[in-house]
């Protein structure tokens, strides 16, 4: 099993409990379906870009992955976090400064 961090991250929920997931090229294909997702950067051929075969997101678990996917420490090198690690949710962003507001 994996260790709980001793720092904190802020990461988006790309997937939750019984969803299949796989990673092309940095984009989110959930059950099955490419997302939408034009907040993301770039995957740019870095470690983790690719993920073809599905997984299967286990019970009180989600995928969490960062917008800049060719530079992000997320679930495509931790796995899945379990609920009980989740403490809470983002409200605003910040950076860059064309996109500062409320989510």
């Amino acid at each position: 099993t994996a260790n709980k961090a001793e720092v904190n991250f802020i990461k988006r929920i790309v997937a939750g409990p019984g969803d299949r997931l796989a990673i092309l090229d940095g984009h989110v294909i959930l059950n099955g379906k490419e997302q939408k997702e034009p907040f993301a950067q770039s995957c740019g051929g870095g470690a983790g870009c690719n993920l073809p075969t599905p997984i299967t997101i286990p019970p009180k678990h989600y995928f969490m992955m960062g917008d800049n996917r060719g530079s992000s420490d997320d679930s495509r090198f931790w796995g899945p976090v379990p609920r009980d690690w989740i403490i809470g949710g983002a409200f605003a962003t910040y950076w860059p400064p064309k996109r500062i507001g409320a989510l």
